[in-house]
């Protein structure tokens, strides 16, 4: 026990110091950027075009600071994984050997014992086994940690088909003194959201020796397996679905003017510019961006955007000459005018018409419903010689607060 305890103490120091390496590196290089940007700002001011050198210095920089970026995120996303080295005593005896049996050989009577197993409801010959919670949690647990929306949003468990909100529009109130009469208030109108789940699957396929492994979790083989495909499936339909057998995108609702906006729709800034930021001045738009929402929703609000108009952004700057971006230091995450940023690719790029930068309180405005019960059905035949796990969950999501959540148009 000493000998563990000292051997986790050793490695948590290695990983601080590490952390503290690649954070330094981050900032030489954004040194770095800031003084070969300044220079290269300087350039077009005296001759009214930069020197292509400092734009082929500024790609070497950004590229080594984007590396260094992505070994930070990666570095959090470990760090963030779930510890399931003790898993088997976690799980009861019975439950794990009939589940580790019908995994491993096909073996499924002890789980008609436990009275898991389940049909979808779509078709019989598509029916498979409920996964046990455990097995449910690890999977859950892996997409949060690998997954930027799960980390931002608001998580929902429910065992319905559709999850239903109602949301209560104009609640009226008013002032009254101790004795005085209580006139009838207007009754608020009510907005029913609906957030339907829709089926997502993996297949991931082992061979029969990987199965027969003793020392193989099978559990956490699995969990790794299908945590890429679900979670590039869900980050794309988080932003951009079309709520069509999918979740609904909170860039696929009506975007409109923020100053017209009327619940139902996504309220918008402009940035300034034809396809880009103002030629002047530019980060003045991500200032209106940010006091778009109301204040309740900028206190705990974010930016979000892909690494491409990241990018763009670490060479503004703001009224004062201050750039606009900072990188990440002591483990808070990199921002934007203070405010923290979260890379999600599946954001569009910065172009005309295209709403390239969201801001606001995700945790207020966007839901994601996990309906409970992940299934697995073994297929050793379709693809011999290995065996195919056909896995599914099904998820949903939607806007539930349209005034936490603003977008800027480009």
């Amino acid at each position: 026990m000493t000998l563990e305890t000292k051997m986790g103490a050793a490695a948590n120091a290695g990983a601080n110091e590490e952390l503290r390496a690649v954070s330094a590196q981050i900032m030489t290089a954004f040194e770095a950027l800031k003084e070969t940007n300044d220079a290269r700002l300087t350039e077009i001011e005296k001759r009214g075009v930069a020197d292509p050198l400092f734009d082929e210095k500024l790609g070497r920089i950004e590229s080594a600071l984007e590396k260094q970026q992505n070994r930070l995120d990666r570095m959090a996303l470990e760090g963030a994984r779930p510890n399931v080295g003790g898993q088997d005593s976690r799980l009861h005896t019975e439950h794990k050997s009939a589940w580790d049996g019908y995994l491993r050989s096909g073996d499924d009577s002890g789980l008609a014992r436990l009275d898991t197993k389940a049909l979808t409801q779509a078709t019989d010959a598509q029916g498979g086994y409920v996964a046990p919670a455990e097995l449910d949690r690890l999977i859950e647990a892996r997409l949060t940690a690998a997954s930027p929306m799960r980390q931002i949003a608001s998580v929902r468990q429910t065992s319905a088909m559709v999850f239903k909100k109602p949301v209560g529009l104009g609640a009226q109130g008013a002032w009254v003194s101790e004795t005085g009469a209580r006139a009838e208030t207007t009754a608020p109108s009510l907005d029913l959201l609906e957030f339907p789940a829709a089926e997502l699957y993996a297949m991931p396929a082992a061979t029969q020796s990987l199965l027969d492994d003793a020392y193989a979790d099978i559990d956490e083989w699995l969990a790794d397996e299908v945590e890429g495909a679900f979670s590039a499936q869900e980050s794309a339909a988080f932003v951009t679905g079309d709520g069509s057998n999918k979740p609904k995108g909170f860039l696929d609702y009506t975007i409109s003017d923020n100053a017209s906006y009327v619940w139902g729709e996504i309220g918008s800034v402009a940035s300034g510019g034809t396809g880009g930021f103002a030629s002047t001045m530019p980060a003045d738009a991500l200032i209106d961006l940010i006091y778009a929402p109301k204040a309740q929703y900028r206190a705990n609000g974010r930016f979000v955007m892909n690494r491409r108009t990241l990018s763009a952004l670490r060479k503004l700057k703001d009224s004062n000459g201050q750039y606009a971006w900072r990188p990440a230091m002591g483990g808070e995450p990199a921002s934007v005018m203070g405010y923290p940023v979260t890379e999600i690719e599946d954001m569009p790029d910065i172009g005309e018409g295209n709403a390239a930068i969201a801001f606001g309180d995700f945790r207020k405005g966007y839901l994601i419903v996990d309906r409970q019960g992940a299934r697995v059905l073994r297929d050793p035949y379709s693809a011999k010689p290995y065996v195919l796990f056909y896995t599914t969950k099904r998820v949903g999501g939607g806007v539930q607060n349209f005034d936490a959540i603003k977008v800027m148009t480009f």
